[in-house]
């Protein structure tokens, strides 16, 4: 019994090449694969198979005079199929046409396959010479050419002379469109409304990407749970396809609950509930609610999709919030109420105009206060990433101004404008280097009535690490944070990949709010951090020491993207 296990033990493949080529011997093994359990005689056998397969993978690599022959060796546990090569020169190219007829010759998205491997002079590779068919089919199939084909395939090889031709020539045959585009299933919208998402209008030339964008849009919708795109070649009439979309809407309602914390609110809850679809012309409204130690607040809103109705809406908010100010008896009651009009612009920058009136009740110290202010306003943001959840290059930019007018619904004159610049880089993988920029600022004719929501303060989680949550600040004479007129603040944060998810950091935070712009003081803090990247983005517990006034040790915890 023993004796027959070991003759039947696995095989192993040995290629030997003089001189030494790895891709030769990496195409002839896989062309050979595996030896599986044969005993001596066995593999004798199939030596004759293998030195042909090893022929064929030689050629394929060009190497038409190759000199192969196998010995089959034994050693105290193991058999060994030996295949001694001598590949000797390769063919070449000589002549080689590669050429694309009718329309598609004039539609510069559509590649004629040009490379190194394709030129004369060139070894001859019939792995490229099958990547050029694949690349020239594969792009008449996504642009429509589904009655192309080549008029002339020959590849001609002359081992003696060792030289070889190649000549390709695909005649495209006329383009076809995407016709009328269909809706079926359980859709209780409007066909308007449906229509409005398409990215492309009847008669455009077909494009795969087209099929892939219209179902996209309709995913991304929030509609629907299941979208079936159907544009078939072989529906089409007189070279145009139509278009067949089926729908399956979802719930209408859908509620949501999380809990969480940061160092700066400690811990927190968030509930949500949003009517999803209300009539057919897809209008939808909802809920939404935070609840932590310092603030709490409720928001509703209403929104009318527009055109496009993927990226632009109407909506209509409005929300309370309470919130305790600073870490003392300062506190703000603010009720906002107001449409808003978000766009998506052709240049990728979102951008929110609004109409908002605030009314908000506050203490700061010993001063109390009632603002009324109505504020045309408008923000743009723009974000470039590589991930949404854990990128590894990317920016955003945000800016926002809102200006009231005394008389004209508002108690003050006020001009109130912020700005975000963050950025990420990686760098050999494993170095990530993060910055961000802060400012904002606010013009008015009577800053004692500028309430808490207007004014800025700084230091926490996400301005400057080692100080407390707004704990920097202007304060008044019995030493109250009151907010300042000006804020800025900065970051630049090193981060060292140790494993998969696992990140060490290293950062240095810079900021302060004032109320003059002659040489503000800026506090700094520095300190060290790790980082876990969990499915909702990466998880931050940093260590930060503040260099001034005194300041300690602080803990801090945070959550989310990092742009």
């Amino acid at each position: 019994m023993l004796s027959s296990c070991a003759a039947l033990a696995d095989a192993q493949l040995d290629v030997r090449i003089k001189p030494s080529n790895s891709a030769l011997k990496s195409n002839i093994e896989g062309y050979v694969g595996s030896l599986g359990e044969r005993d001596e005689q066995a593999l004798e056998r199939f030596s004759v198979g293998a030195v042909e397969q090893a022929q064929k993978a030689a050629q394929a690599l060009g190497y038409y005079q190759a000199q192969i022959d196998s010995e089959v060796k034994h050693t105290d546990k193991d058999l060994h199929l030996v295949l001694n090569v001598q590949p000797g020169e390769p063919v070449h190219l000589r002549n080689v046409t590669v050429r694309i007829e009718g329309p598609a010759n004039q539609l510069k998205a559509f590649k004629v396959p040009k490379s190194d491997a394709l030129k004369s002079g060139a070894v001859l590779n019939h792995g490229h010479y099958e990547d050029a068919k694949r690349l020239i089919q594969n792009q008449a199939a996504r642009y429509g050419f589904f009655n192309g084909r080549f008029v002339t395939q020959r590849l001609s090889v002359d081992p003696r002379a060792g030289v070889a031709d190649i000549e390709l020539v695909y005649d495209s045959g006329p383009r076809f469109s995407l016709g009328k585009v269909s809706f079926s299933g359980d859709s209780p919208f409007d066909d308007d409304l449906l229509r409005r998402m398409v990215p492309f209008k009847e008669d455009t030339p077909y494009d795969s990407e087209l099929i892939a964008e219209l179902n996209q849009a309709m995913q991304s919708s929030g509609y629907f749970e299941g979208v079936r795109v159907d544009a078939s070649p072989t529906d089409a009439q007189g070279q145009v396809i139509p278009v067949n979309v089926q729908l399956e809407t979802r719930k209408p309602r859908t509620m949501g609950l999380g809990v969480g914390y940061s160092s700066d609110v400690g811990p927190r809850v968030k509930a949500n509930w949003t009517r999803h679809w209300v009539n057919p012309q897809g209008h939808s409204y909802g809920v939404e609610s935070e609840l932590s130690a310092p603030r709490q607040n409720v928001g509703l809103f209403y929104d009318i999709p527009l055109d496009p109705p993927l990226t632009d809406k109407l909506r209509f908010a409005g929300g309370y919030q309470y919130e305790e100010i600073a870490d003392t008896d300062s506190l703000s009651k603010l009720l906002t109420v107001g449409p808003e009009w978000h766009s998506k612009l052709p240049s990728g920058w979102e951008r929110v105009i609004s109409l908002k009136w605030q009314r908000e009740e506050y203490r700061l110290g010993n001063d109390e206060g009632l603002s009324t202010l109505l504020m045309p306003g408008i923000s743009y943001s723009y974000l470039r990433s590589d991930n949404r959840i854990d990128p590894h290059n990317g920016y955003r930019l945000q800016f926002e101004t809102q200006v009231a007018k005394e008389g004209l619904g508002s108690d003050a004159n006020v001009l109130h404008g912020t700005a975000l610049v963050k950025g990420l880089t990686t760098i050999a993988q494993n170095h990530r280097f993060l910055g961000r920029i802060q400012v904002g600022g606010t013009a008015t004719n009577g800053y004692k009535s500028i309430p808490p929501s207007l004014r800025f303060f700084a230091g926490g989680d996400q301005s400057v690490r080692g100080y407390d949550y707004q704990s920097l600040s202007p304060e008044n004479s019995d030493g109250d944070k009151i907010g300042g007129r000006y804020m800025v603040a900065g970051s630049a944060e090193y981060q060292y990949s140790i494993a998969e998810k696992w990140r060490v950091a290293a950062f240095v935070d810079e900021g302060n709010s004032f109320n003059s712009l002659d040489f503000p003081s800026l506090k700094t803090g520095v300190g060290i951090g790790i980082r876990w990247v969990s499915p909702v983005g990466p998880l931050r517990l940093d260590l930060a020491h503040a260099l001034d006034d005194d300041g300690g040790i602080r803990l801090h915890f945070s959550m989310g993207p990092e742009l």
